[in-house]
């Protein structure tokens, strides 16, 4: 195999491999290098390279008398073709060797012009080692390219060639020294540089470290080192070459990512590992690449390439989703969502933090990434509906052998990688497109509608500012930096997310094992996300991408628990008013109760006597009133204030049903009947109450007030109560049944 160099996008190396022999090369041309290097190489070697035919017959001549008179070599009298003909084809260093070599130089001289010739001198000269040519002489002895070599540089790596062993700088400086200096004083002597220019030259000592592989970009460039040679296999190339592999890497991004992770390493644990991706949001053309956390630590997998491997995506996937019903108009950014126990055919999908919030709008769960407003969204859509539009975009979600999409997909039931989680994200910040990640510079684009370019505008101003169209268009911070991002963790804390777009790039981050351990405590939020953030603070302040509201993209005031516009709801009905951003002038109402398949419109019938509830069955006096209700659900989170107004008051005792004024559920609440009024004992300021649940499944989520006390399978607990009023208990199981009951306390 011919070695290989991978470059970045400014042709400068990321990391290299040997050829056959085992030499380290760099191509280069005339025109890649210092002037500096090649003024000195024809001042020293051979100033008459331009016009000799491939030998100088004065300069061998010279040689040879001085070899007779003092016995041994004094001066070669080699050309730079001479030299060129040596190290492709070595010769011995004898009187037939010699001829052999001349013979071959003039061969090279009638096939070649001379740049081709100089060409093969710069890439092929000897310089200590398995170092060969100036380009990777200069960077591994000096850290530099050749293009920037200084006076005393170029006269360093000019005279190494002549004796590469023993002229290394970093194993003999005082040796390089001097062999430097007499290039540089016969620079002066022929008046090709000042005097003032070599005595500069000349303070500067020579020092080196040992040739080593400064990589970049390891493991991206060994994922083009591959694709590379599987493309050698059809075409052969010849030995002696060496391959030079172009990709979109930005040296100095690179360098910031990998130095990002090189400083948040430390701080985790032994055998953790990170990765990270920034592409170019135009162009798709990756800009950082970083595979692992560090490519020395073998502990933590180093080899193992991160950006690709398959992994649970967590909550990652739960924009798409949300972009998704908009398209669809099942939603708004305000509308109302139930974020409670519920159970989906037996599917019961709860909080990172296991509680609940009750009554949330679809900007506020997005944002805060709650479960089940997700699932019951997913539900209502149809999980292979969704992961077939995610594997359309260049999203696919690997599922287990033979397996089907199911609800769990939304919460990471299924796996994906880095550079496609990446690819989708970038839909966000190009209105709905999504895209392939590509590596190299003649890859070609390739895109795919994954969103509407207003559902894009919409989930973008959710997670960059939380979606409020009612508040100001926020610039961003002192820096400039605006950050749309999102996290996931994965199921037992195995992989830690967060995805975003800012400026100019899409940019990504994970942290886990590669060997799937969980990391109990790892999760996006903690350690994912302020890594993401510190990465797009350190990156360059591109060009921004266009950022216009699209036509088909207004905002509107909407009311809750309805969800449609407030100017066509009655006052009565608007419970809550809030302001939305809509699609397409569409503003639809929230989505159907689970529990009761009645309109959230309802005529409800009252005893004015005793403000209880009753009906015109038995009871004469029983008014009516129409009232807004709320999704059964919801109607638990609710303050006691609320359900008063909304005319959720106890039964009267004679009109009392059957059931317990729930929702008709398999759990009952024992302890404290409905209409209970109570009082403090005497010296006390609170009650405490002993309730029960009697049935139910799974975990019991205990609520005072519409605000959550406890959760757990206890089916008794105590509560205290210490202000005086109206005031409501529910229990609502795993799978979302409820019961509640009313009661008063009176402090006088």
């Amino acid at each position: 195999m011919p070695g290989m160099v991978v470059v970045a996008r400014d042709g400068s190396p990321l990391r290299g491999w040997p050829d056959a022999d085992g030499v380290w090369r760099y191509p280069v041309t005339p025109k890649q290098v210092s002037p500096k290097y090649i003024d000195a190489l024809m001042t020293y070697e051979d100033r008459w390279f331009r016009w000799h035919p491939g030998v100088n017959p004065l300069a061998l001549g010279r040689a040879a008398w001085q070899w007779v008179v003092n016995g041994h070599i004094v001066s070669g009298g080699s050309t730079l073709t001479m030299q060129v003909a040596r190290a492709i084809e070595p010769v011995p260093r004898s009187m037939a060797g010699k001829v052999r070599q001349i013979a071959r130089a003039i061969q090279l001289e009638m096939r070649l012009s001379k740049d081709e010739i100089l060409t093969l001198y710069l890439n092929h000269a000897p310089m200590g080692g398995i170092v060969e040519g100036v380009e990777m002489a200069s960077r591994s002895y000096l850290g530099k390219s050749a293009q920037t070599l200084s006076s005393a540089e170029a006269a360093l790596l000019v005279v190494l060639p002549q004796a590469p062993s023993r002229l290394r700088p970093d194993r003999h400086p005082e040796l390089a020294q001097q062999a430097r200096d007499k290039v540089l004083r016969r620079m002066a002597e022929l008046k090709h540089w000042s005097n003032a220019e070599v005595e500069d030259a000349l303070i500067e000592k020579v020092g080196a470290n040992p040739p080593r592989a400064n990589w970049l970009a390891p493991l991206a460039a060994e994922r083009l080192h591959q694709a590379a040679r599987r493309e050698a296999r059809l075409h052969k190339t010849k030995k002696s070459e060496i391959a030079i592999v172009r990709s979109t890497l930005d040296r100095e991004i690179q360098t910031i990512l990998e130095r990002m992770l090189a400083d948040k390493v430390n701080q985790l644990p032994r055998f953790v590992s990170m990765a990270a991706l920034v592409v170019d949001s135009r162009s798709m053309e990756v800009l950082g690449y970083a595979g692992s956390a560090d490519f020395s630590d073998t502990r933590r997998f180093s080899h193992v390439d991160m950006v690709r491997g398959i992994r649970s995506p967590g909550s990652t996937l739960k924009p798409f989703l949300y972009a998704m019903a908009l398209d669809e108009g099942l939603i708004h950014s305000e509308s109302l969502m139930a974020d409670t126990p519920q159970s989906f055919g037996g599917y019961d999908p709860g909080n990172f933090q296991a509680s609940f919030s009750g009554p949330v709008s679809v900007s506020e769960a997005l944002q805060r990434s709650l479960n089940v407003p997700a699932v019951d969204l997913l539900d209502r859509i149809g999980p292979s509906r969704f992961t077939a539009r995610l594997s359309a975009a260049g999203l696919r979600l690997r599922l287990p052998k033979d397996a089907s999409p199911n609800l769990s997909v939304i919460l990471g039931g299924a796996g994906t990688s880095l550079e496609e989680l990446v690819g989708a994200y970038r839909a966000l910040a190009m209105k709905g497109m999504a895209g392939t990640p590509r590596i190299t510079p003649d890859s070609p684009l390739k895109e795919s509608r994954l969103m509407s370019e207003g559902a894009a505008f919409i989930i973008r101003s959710i997670l960059e500012a939380g979606g409020h169209p009612d508040q100001p268009f926020v610039e961003g911070d002192a820096s400039g930096v605006r950050l749309a991002w999102k996290t996931g963790t994965s199921y037992g804390f195995r992989d830690a997310w967060a995805v975003g777009v800012s400026g100019p790039y899409t940019l990504g981050v994970w942290i886990g094992r590669p060997d799937g351990t969980p990391n109990p405590g790892f999760f996006g939020a903690n350690v994912a996300a302020p890594l993401l953030h510190q990465i797009a603070y350190a990156l360059p302040r591109g060009e921004a991408l266009p950022r216009e509201m699209p036509k088909d993209v207004s905002s509107a005031q909407i009311c809750w628990p309805l969800g449609i516009a407030a100017s066509l709801t009655p006052a009565e009905h608007c419970h809550v008013k809030r302001s939305a951003w809509i699609l397409r002038d569409t503003i639809p109402p929230t989505l159907p109760d689970r529990l009761r398949s009645r309109s959230l419109i309802e005529t409800i019938w009252i005893d004015p006597l005793n403000q209880t509830s009753t009906s015109p069955n038995c009871n004469a006096r029983a008014q009516a009133r129409e009232v807004a209700r709320w999704p059964s659900l919801l109607e638990a989170w609710l303050a006691p204030s609320k359900k008063l107004e909304l005319g959720l008051l106890p039964w009267s005792s004679e009109c009392a049903p059957n059931s317990s004024g729930g929702s008709g559920a398999s759990v009952r609440l024992m302890g404290v009947k409905s209409g209970t009024r109570m009082r403090p004992a005497p010296g006390q300021t609170a009650v405490s109450l002993s309730v029960d649940a009697v049935g139910g499944s799974g975990v019991l989520y205990w609520l005072l007030d519409g605000q959550q006390l406890a959760a757990g399978p206890k089916k008794r607990q105590t509560i205290l109560v210490q202000e005086a009023g109206n005031h409501s208990i529910t229990v609502v199981d795993a799978a979302g049944h409820i019961d509640s009951v009313n009661f008063t306390l009176d402090k006088k």
